[in-house]
């Protein structure tokens, strides 16, 4: 995931570089002494990379572009990463968003460089509130913690 807009440079820079490498590839002929097969996965290996880096940089620049409404997150394990896209939805950067906190610019870059895996929940609330967000999960329960099993898919 692309948190900023230094990362998203140096993305566009590689999409444009994987371009190149992919063109130049088409452009070199064919060595006899290749297999096929490994050309054919060298040119797939290259078109992955770019599609991965392509559908980064098209997921912040939506962000940039046409904030969401809503972040939808499935559990609390996606609520650090929706809290890095309501960030970059609001349009702050990690300096603005450190002054809202009261804290300083490096230690955003940190929280989000691991995915705010150090933050206890009182600092990810600090961060909600800070960015103006409300978040609403609902608590499943499970029927049998061994499995757990959803008491919902039983009935």
């Amino acid at each position: 995931m692309i948190k900023n807009e230094r990362q998203l440079k140096i993305s566009q820079s590689h999409v444009v570089k994987f371009r190149e490498a992919i063109k130049s590839l088409e452009a070199t002929p064919i060595d006899p002494s290749l297999h096929p097969k490994l050309r054919d996965l060298e040119f797939a290996a290259l078109k992955s990379q770019l599609a991965d880096i392509e559908q980064e940089v098209a997921a912040y620049m939506s962000l940039v572009e046409s904030p969401p409404s809503k972040i939808v997150i499935e559990s609390l394990h996606d609520l650090p990463t929706a809290l890095i896209q309501a960030r970059i939805a609001a349009g702050l950067t990690h300096r603005e968003m450190a002054e809202r906190l009261g804290l300083r610019e490096q230690a955003i870059q940190r929280y989000e460089a691991t995915d705010y895996a150090q933050a206890n929940i009182g600092r990810l609330t600090a961060v909600a509130d800070a960015l103006g967000v409300q978040v609403r999960q609902e608590v499943h329960l499970f029927a049998d913690l061994s499995t757990k099993e959803d008491p919902e898919a039983v009935k």
